[in-house]
């Protein structure tokens, strides 16, 4: 039988989707299919309806009961005058609201955008005007911010949203609340609406997002079938059960969760734990009443369940795994349970360390990547020239689950994509063949983000609104060492004469009305009378990490010597 012609019915403009031959041949040999989100969760929600699906403070959820929630919101969406194709910008915590918010818009072939809470103005105006969002999706009741507000505020900046959906709280102003719209929607009406909308597997399922190096976020457009192959195959690589129970309390909308997290547990008919926040009574609470089998956790989260990891035995230990971007050794010491590499991007390829490789992959490498046909090119940074194995290079990817291009930005695509399809991922690994398998070592980031914590922080985005400040003459953002988060982002600034220096207060406020996420900000001012060059004249960002990094150390120092003087007086 041939396959479909691999096209969408309505191709979305701006939108680069897979190469035709490659994707032909994805179909032909099995890898791919015409199975589309939409069916991939259903099936699941039906064969799993009477297990839990959603748990945590705010209660339980079986399959049945998301599965009913947003079919019922996803077609009252529709008959609010939402369309199929319309984008919805997702800014919201953690909650049970969340996902069937999420779903319900699978269902109505609504695409979500995938914006983290924290951001603000500056994000949301450019991602909801660069992909004319219809809908923004807040929270309604966060104490810290009013998001109903912003959002009031953003139909304003933003002339395509029309409507602004509040998942709890008090109504505000124009907005609809989740629960009201599911409530005066029917079931059985909702499944005669639902079952006009047709879901195209060869279509945009979600824009998810990535860092920007020119100073705004990118859309990443993740397609129906491509993305449910994705969470499959993360499930099959790690051998996720109907038993098993995921605490993963990082934002659900992130990539990471998502496709290598809640996607795939609730494929596979297992447990997602969800919390409205991170407080230490909440998060042990999760851990007591679950007794999760997979944790995935950034520094500050493990500090705050390490007390009770510490009460499990050993057994508990031994049914427990953890997943870690880096040093799963030291997490397995500290923990008593498994501990894996994980490496991966939303551009698409995923790697996992498994327990039958080698103990030096399992220690030091990122194993391998989750299909077959991953394809993985380690070549000599901005070059497309091979570099021998066992040397490092820049990562090139490309595959049945990697993408082709970003959202509207096809002349810039011409430097981050190979003539032939590969994704220029600016990481540094090296490739080892080690008892016949070829394996994966992660060096580093080409690209200049800071890691706090796992949030990956644009260092050239935040220099662009730094640089606004009328003291400001050059700026320069790096990532200073940090015992919690691994980094934190330190600004050095050359001030504008006669200014003799910044404060971070004031640099602080300045980020704050320009609209910059605060997770963003810079947490350590440095001033500097001008910014340190390499011998070809370039910004050497490096001279800058070991000034910091040597200045945190000489602090340190200071601080144990004048206590222990103090303890001897």
């Amino acid at each position: 039988m041939t396959p479909p012609t691999p096209r969408p019915r309505t191709p979305l403009p701006g939108v680069r989707y897979p190469d035709e031959h490659r994707l032909q041949r994805y179909l032909a040999e099995g890898v791919l299919t015409t199975e589309t989100l939409v069916d991939g969760f259903r099936q699941s929600f039906a064969a799993n309806a009477e297990r839990v699906a959603l748990a945590g403070p705010d209660g339980r959820l079986t399959y049945a009961e998301l599965d009913e929630r947003s079919e019922r919101l996803g077609a009252a969406l529709l008959e609010l005058g939402m369309q199929p194709l319309d984008r919805a910008l997702f800014q919201c915590g953690n909650s049970h609201e969340l996902l069937i918010a999420f779903f319900a818009c699978l269902k109505a072939c609504i695409i979500p955008i995938c914006a983290l809470q924290a951001f603000r103005k500056l994000e949301i105006g450019y991602l909801g005007n660069l992909a004319e969002a219809r809908l923004h999706f807040v929270q309604g009741d966060d104490a810290r911010f009013d998001d109903v507000a912003f959002a009031h505020d953003m139909q304003a900046d933003v002339p395509s949203l029309r409507y602004v959906l509040q998942a709890r709280g008090a109504r505000r102003g124009n907005a609809l609340l989740l629960q009201e719209l599911i409530d005066a929607m029917p079931h059985a009406r909702a499944r005669d609406i639902l079952a006009r909308v047709q879901p195209d597997p060869f279509q945009a399922a979600v824009f998810q997002l990535s860092g920007g190096s020119t100073g705004v976020p990118k859309i990443i457009p993740r397609f129906h079938n491509e993305y449910l192959y994705n969470m499959r195959a993360v499930a099959r690589s790690q051998r996720y059960t109907r038993d098993d129970v995921l605490f993963f309390p990082t934002p659900l909308m992130h990539n990471l969760n998502m496709g290598c997290y809640f996607g795939p547990f609730l494929l596979t008919g297992a447990l997602v734990t969800v919390s409205r926040d991170i407080g230490e009574d909440t998060l042990r609470g999760l851990v007591r009443d679950y007794q999760p089998t997979w944790f995935g956790v950034a520094g500050p989260i493990l500090a705050r369940i390490a007390p009770e990891l510490a009460l499990a035995d050993a057994a508990g230990k031994a049914r427990r795994k953890f997943i870690a971007p880096k040093n799963a050794f030291g997490l397995s010491r500290l923990t008593g349970s498994p501990a894996y590499h994980i490496f991966g991007m939303t551009e698409g390829v995923i790697m996992f360390t498994h327990d039958e490789d080698p103990a030096e992959v399992r220690e030091f490498g990122v194993g391998r990547p989750i299909c077959a046909h991953d394809e993985v090119q380690i070549v000599a940074p901005g070059t497309e020239t091979p570099v021998a194995d066992g040397e490092p290079g820049e990562a090139l990817f490309r595959g049945p689950y990697t993408i082709r291009g970003y959202y509207k930005s096809e002349k810039e695509d011409v430097n981050r994509f190979t003539a032939d399809g590969f994704y220029r991922s600016g990481d540094l690994m090296m490739s080892r063949v080690i008892d016949g398998q070829r394996y994966y070592f992660f060096y580093g980031r080409l690209k200049d983000v800071v890691d706090r914590g796992g949030e990956k922080i644009n260092a050239e985005e935040v220099e662009n609104v730094i640089n606004l400040h009328a003291d400001v003459l050059a700026s320069a953002v790096v990532g200073m060492p940090d015992r919690v988060y691994g980094e934190r982002a330190c600004a050095f600034i050359v001030p504008r004469a006669p200014a003799t220096g910044i404060t971070l207060a004031a640099l602080t406020d300045h980020l704050r009305e320009a609209g910059l996420a605060k997770f963003k900000w810079p947490e350590r001012v440095e001033i500097i009378p001008e910014l340190p060059l390499t011998a070809s004249g370039k910004l050497s960002k490096q001279v800058l990490r070991e000034q910091i990094a040597a200045k945190l150390q000489q602090e340190a120092a200071g601080a144990t010597a004048t206590a222990t003087a103090g303890e001897s007086q």
